[in-house]
C-alpha cells in the first residue's frame, strides 16, 4: 500500500532568471519541431520566475515530484510526441487536499528552478541539444501542473462572480477578470506559508471584480447613455449633397418654365418626361412619378425611341450650355 508523500512546509524565497543564453545550432534545431522551436525562442526571451524551495536542491525531488530522474528529463527527443508532460495530480474536477496542492506548486516552481539552472548553466553560451530537450521538457511540465491548478481552481471564479452583485458590468466581462486573477494568482502563490490557495486565490478575484466595477464606473461617468451606433457617423455630408440636388433640380425647373435656354415645345416634353421635372407642380402633388423610358416618351410624342434619344441630348446640350454661362457671369 502506498502512502502519498508529506510536503516540508519551508516558506520559499522568491527568485528571478533574465535568459542569456544563445539558440542551439541550426543542425540542432532541425530535430524539434515547429511547435518546440517556438517555445524554445519564447522560453529565451521570457524572465524565468520561481519560488525557491530547500527541498529542490536533493537528487531525489525530480522523481518524487514526477516519477522522474533528472538524468530521463535531459535524454533528447525528437518530436514533441514523445515527451508529453508526466506530471500527475488529481482530476481537472477533484477539489485538492491542502497536501495535494502544495505538492501541485511544488511541481510547477520545481520545473521553473530546473530551467533557471540550465539558463544559468549556459548564461552567454549556446544551448546544447541536450540542454534545449530538457529545457522543453521541464517547460511542458510548468504548463501541465499549472492547468491543472487552474483547473481545479476555476469554479471558484464562477462561486465568486454569482455572489458578487454588479448590475453595470457584463457577466462575461466579470467572469474574464477573474480568470486573468486566477491566473496571476497561480503564479504568486506561497504554498509554504501554509495557507490553502482558495483563500489567496478568492482575495485577488474579489479585488479584480472591484477593479473592472471602477473601470465601468467612470466609463459610464463620461458616457452615460448606451452605446448608439447611428451616434458615430454625422450626416451632415449627406444632407448638404441632398441640398445641392434639390436647389440643382429647382435651377433646372426654372428654366424650363422660362424657356431660357431656347428649348422647342418637343425638347421640353422630352426633358420633363424623361427626368420627371415640373410635372408634380403641374398635377398639383407632393410626390413627382418616375422618370419615364426612351420608349415612354417616344409613344407620347409619336418617334422612335433613338428619336428620343437624340432630341434629349440636343435640349441637354443646350441646358448645359447655359448653366455654364450662368456660373461664368456668376
Amino acid at each position: 500500500m502506498t502512502h502519498e508523500h508529506e510536503v516540508e512546509i519551508v516558506s520559499p524565497v522568491a527568485r528571478s532568471v533574465v535568459p542569456s543564453a544563445k539558440p542551439p545550432l541550426e543542425s540542432v534545431l532541425a530535430r524539434i519541431s515547429i511547435e518546440d522551436r517556438a517555445a524554445l525562442d519564447r522560453l529565451l526571451t521570457e524572465t524565468v520566475e520561481y519560488l525557491d524551495h530547500p527541498s529542490f536542491a536533493r537528487a531525489r525531488t525530480a522523481k518524487d515530484l514526477f516519477g522522474v530522474t533528472a538524468e530521463q528529463a535531459a535524454q533528447p527527443w525528437v518530436n514533441s510526441a514523445d515527451a508529453r508532460p508526466v506530471a500527475k495530480g488529481c482530476g481537472t474536477n477533484a477539489t485538492l487536499t491542502n497536501n495535494q496542492e502544495q505538492k501541485l506548486f511544488l511541481r510547477m516552481n520545481y520545473a521553473r528552478y530546473r530551467m533557471a539552472k540550465l539558463f544559468q548553466a549556459h548564461a552567454g553560451k549556446r544551448l546544447t541539444g541536450k540542454a534545449a530537450s530538457e529545457l522543453l521538457f521541464w517547460q511542458r511540465q510548468v504548463i501541465a501542473t499549472r492547468c491543472e491548478i487552474v483547473q481545479a481552481n476555476v469554479p471558484l471564479v464562477l462561486a465568486m462572480a454569482k455572489r458578487t452583485r454588479m448590475g453595470n458590468v457584463d457577466y462575461a466581462e466579470l467572469i474574464s477578470e477573474g480568470n486573468m486573477a486566477l491566473l496571476r494568482s497561480v503564479d504568486k502563490f506561497d504554498c509554504g506559508r501554509g495557507f490553502k490557495f482558495s483563500t489567496y486565490a478568492c482575495r485577488a478575484i474579489l479585488k479584480s471584480f472591484s477593479r473592472v466595477a471602477l473601470k465601468s464606473n467612470r466609463y459610464r461617468g463620461r458616457f452615460p447613455t448606451e452605446f448608439d451606433p447611428s451616434l458615430e457617423k454625422s450626416r451632415h455630408a449627406e444632407l448638404l449633397r441632398e441640398q445641392v440636388e434639390i436647389d440643382c433640380v429647382d435651377e433646372l425647373r426654372g428654366i424650363l418654365r422660362q424657356n431660357l435656354a431656347d428649348l422647342n415645345d418637343v425638347e421640353v416634353r422630352v426633358i420633363q418626361a424623361r427626368f420627371a421635372l415640373g410635372q408634380a407642380a403641374q398635377a398639383g402633388g407632393d410626390v413627382e412619378p418616375a422618370p419615364k423610358t426612351l420608349e415612354q416618351v417616344g409613344d407620347m410624342i409619336g418617334v422612335t425611341k433613338e428619336r428620343v434619344r437624340q432630341i434629349q441630348n440636343r435640349a441637354l446640350a443646350k441646358l448645359r450650355s447655359k448653366l455654364q454661362d450662368d456660373f461664368l457671369a456668376a
